[in-house]
C-alpha cells in the first residue's frame, strides 16, 4: 500500500488537528456555560465530548495521513521508521496551525473573541509528572496496537485513553504539543497560561522520549511496517517495508 501525496497528508493533518482543538476548547467553553461552578461535571462533560470526537477524526483523517494530529506521535513515529524524518516535519506546522485555528474557531462559534489569552496557571509539579505520564502512556496504546497488528482498534483506544487520563492525571491530560499551544488562545475551561505552556511541551517531549523507550523495551521487534500503521495504517514506511509486510501472527505479540 502506497502512501497519500504529501500535500493531502498536510491537509489532512491540519483539518484533524483544527477539528480536535475545536472539540477539546468548544465542548470545555459548552460545560463551562451548562454546569456553571461544578467543576466535576464539566471535567466529565468535556471527557466524553473529547473522547468520542477523537474517536470519530481519527476514523475521519486516519487513512490519509495516519490521524497523528499530535508533534509527539509524529516524532516518534519517524523514530521508529514509519514515517520519513522529512514528512515528521512537515506535520507539525501543519498540526500547530490546525490547533491555532480551531482555538480561534472555537472562541467564535461560541460568540466570544477570536483570542482570548488564558490566565490559566497550570505548571506544577504535578502537572508536569502528569504530562509526562500521559504522553509516554498514549505513546505505548498507539504503539502497542501497531506492533500487535491491532491497529483498527486504534480510534476507539486513543479517544478511550485521552477521556480516561482527563481524570487519572491533575493536568486533565494534554499530551499535545500542537494542542498546548492552542489552548493558550481560550481564556476558558479548557485553556492554559503562555507561561505554563513551555513546561507543559518540554514535559510532553520528555513524555514521549520515555515511550519511546518503553516501546522498545516491551516491543524490541516493531518493525518500520508495523509503525507505518500508527495511529491507523496509512502510507508506505520510510524504510520501504510495506504495510502489508506484516509478522506472522504467531510473532506478532512478542
Amino acid at each position: 500500500m502506497t502512501g497519500a501525496p504529501l500535500g493531502r497528508r498536510l491537509l489532512a493533518e491540519f483539518l484533524g488537528s483544527l477539528l480536535l482543538a475545536a472539540l477539546v476548547i468548544g465542548s470545555g467553553i459548552a460545560a463551562q456555560r451548562m454546569s456553571p461552578g461544578d467543576t466535576g461535571l464539566e471535567l466529565l462533560e468535556n471527557a466524553a465530548a473529547t473522547a468520542a470526537g477523537l474517536f470519530a477524526i481519527i476514523l475521519m483523517f486516519g487513512p490519509v495521513s495516519g490521524g497523528h494530529f499530535n508533534p509527539v506521535v509524529s516524532l516518534a513515529d519517524a523514530a521508529l521508521g514509519g514515517i520519513s524524518w522529512r514528512d515528521a516535519a512537515a506535520y507539525l506546522p501543519a498540526q500547530v496551525a490546525g490547533c491555532v485555528t480551531g482555538a480561534i474557531t472555537a472562541n467564535v462559534m461560541f460568540s466570544g473573541a477570536a483570542v482570548s489569552i488564558s490566565t490559566d496557571h497550570r505548571a506544577t509539579f504535578a502537572h508536569l509528572l502528569s504530562e509526562v505520564i500521559a504522553t509516554a502512556g498514549l505513546l505505548l496504546v498507539i504503539f502497542s496496537l501497531a506492533r500487535t497488528g491491532r491497529s483498527a482498534t486504534a480510534p476507539a483506544a486513543v479517544g478511550a485513553y485521552i477521556g480516561a487520563a482527563y481524570f487519572f492525571t491533575s493536568s486533565a491530560s494534554f499530551a499535545n504539543p500542537a494542542i498546548t499551544i492552542g489552548r493558550m488562545l481560550t481564556n476558558s475551561f479548557a485553556g492554559i497560561a503562555p507561561s505554563s505552556a513551555p513546561w507543559y511541551i518540554g514535559a510532553q517531549i520528555v513524555g514521549g522520549a520515555l515511550g519511546l523507550v518503553l516501546i522498545r523495551a516491551l516491543y524490541p521487534q516493531i518493525t518500520p511496517g508495523q509503525a507505518a500503521t500508527a495511529v491507523v495504517p496509512h502510507a508506505e514506511p520510510a524504510g520501504g517495508e510495506t504495510n502489508g509486510s506484516h509478522p506472522p501472527v504467531s510473532d506478532r505479540t512478542r
